[in-house]
């Protein structure tokens, strides 16, 4: 089959530029027009959240509103369609789980109201006249299709030829939930599984047990879930479907992470121009309300500020660095209690440390130009976004050696003709200061420092060749699917 155009569904909880909390979005924004690309059919499905407003986007209706068998009732579910850079986004709403809802996650009926998306998107499939040869799941939020697909739509006609690939993106978010669950979902026939507590779902288990194929975001993520800390309780179920797991790393946007064309940045550039980031540098500083000083390193990290990202290390770790001559700027929200600490911080070193805790896409951008270090410490991080983008954009990014930044970060003292940052093996402040001090001392030297930034711009973190892959991936669900 790999001359066939292939009709692809993906599902997902959130997409750009519709609604976003973290990767995922990005990921279900330019996976499919990746694909789209390379001659298939894709075609995309959320949520329509009360967030995503109308007049932003040109909406259209899918046929009448259609019956979804919930608990004892049916709930009648509205179709739109959008269509974004040539990809159909299709958008499932109604007037209890999504419509009123202003924000994607949060609330305790959160495995309701995905385990209702779930049987939705199987209920549209005729509404929307068009079947997929493969239904592309992703996370817990989407994992009761593929595992519906398993049990009931084997045996229905229209639907037993539909394969299904489920990609975990973190896999410590399960949707872990009681199994009344499955009476909601009028799916009681569902099997409890070994690495379920007694008396609970856990939906992300579900999707790795029951999807054809089962991919995660990098090939070193993939080896670490199958450990026991990194698979968060999953990997001897994990283990035993490894012929069916396969790594496949993520790529980003590089129409929209574009330092020659971004239009949040004071000044454009490109590696032919990169003497002009220095603008972006002073503007940073500016903004940050920290001295101009363009020999002074900036450090810059934008993420949410929860222990598996590593900010556990900050504090520690930027109390040793700051009593040097360093500056260091951070965008995120997270957990109350390093919000304290990272405030606590910016008080005591009020000309050395800002942070922003908030979300702000703009600034965002402005970070990844301004900043020459880019520090993520993640303890686990699946793939990871920033690092190739802070690349892209010119700033050296000092990682923790697990996941997607092991995949995508040289180190610099292993191979400096090759490197494209700095690496850190044990998960230890000591270790992380020491990666931090070792990009310091190479950023006094000014031609290995470009030599560094030239590579990093030089990858192709695009998602053409991801998208291959997972191409290669959904003929394989097609080979292995049960044909009857």
């Amino acid at each position: 089959m790999s001359d066939k155009e292939l009709k692809i569904l993906f599902l997902a909880a959130e997409a750009v530029p519709f609604a976003k909390v973290g990767g995922l979005a990005d990921v279900a924004g330019a996976l499919p027009k990746a694909l789209r690309a390379l001659g298939h059919d894709v075609r995309l499905m959320i949520p329509r959240y009360g967030s995503i407003r109308s007049d932003q986007f040109h909406f259209e209706r899918v046929g009448k509103p259609f019956p979804v068998p919930v608990g004892p009732r049916e709930e009648m579910v509205h179709m739109v369609t959008a269509t974004v850079d040539d990809l159909p986004v299709y958008l499932l709403w109604d007037e209890k789980f999504f419509s009123p809802r202003d924000r994607i996650y949060g609330f305790d009926d959160d495995p309701q109201r995905f385990t209702f998306f779930s049987r939705a998107v199987v209920a549209s499939l005729p509404v929307m006249g068009w079947i997929p040869d493969i239904i592309h799941a992703n996370d817990w939020h989407t994992a009761p299709v593929p595992t519906w697909l398993a049990y009931e739509g084997r045996y229905q006609r229209e639907y037993r030829h539909i394969a299904s690939l489920f990609t975990i993106h973190n896999i410590a978010y399960q949707g872990v939930c009681g199994r009344l669950i499955l009476t909601f979902a009028r799916m009681e026939y569902v099997k409890h599984l070994d690495v379920e507590p007694a008396g609970q779902v856990n939906w992300m288990a579900q999707g790795i047990a029951h999807a054809d194929i089962v991919t995660t975001v990098s090939p070193q993520y993939a080896r670490d879930i199958l450990e026991t800390e990194a698979g968060a309780g999953l990997s001897p179920l994990l283990r035993r479907r490894q012929d069916r797991l396969f790594g496949i790393l993520n790529g980003i946007d590089t129409d929209y992470w574009n330092p020659a064309t971004d239009p949040y940045l004071r000044q454009s550039y490109d590696l032919s121009r990169l003497r002009l980031r220095s603008v972006n540098k002073a503007a940073l500083q500016q903004e940050a309300r920290l001295p101009v000083r363009p020999e002074t390193p900036l450090i810059g990290m934008v993420t949410r500020l929860d222990a598996i990202k590593g900010i556990d290390l900050l504090g520690p770790v930027l109390e040793q660095l700051l009593q040097g001559d360093v500056q260091f700027v951070l965008l995120g929200t997270g957990d109350p209690e390093y919000h304290q600490m990272m405030e606590s911080l910016q008080a005591r070193f009020p000309d050395k440390v800002r942070v922003f805790l908030r979300f702000d896409e703009a600034l965002a951008h402005r970070i990844y130009a301004g900043c020459d270090l880019f520090l993520m410490p993640s303890r686990f991080e699946p793939c990871g976004l920033g690092q190739m983008i802070a690349m892209h954009y010119g700033a050296i990014p000092v990682v923790h050696k697990t996941g997607g930044l092991a995949d995508t970060v040289l180190d610099y003292h292993e191979r400096p003709d090759r490197s494209t940052g700095f690496v850190f093996d044990a998960y230890t402040p000591e270790a992380c200061v020491d990666a931090l001090e070792r990009a310091l001392r190479v950023y006094r030297d000014r031609e290995t420092w470009a030599a560094i930034q030239t590579r990093g711009m030089k990858a192709d973190f695009s998602w053409k060749g991801s998208a291959q892959k997972y191409v290669d991936a959904y003929q394989r669900a097609l080979e292995v699917h049960p044909k009857s």
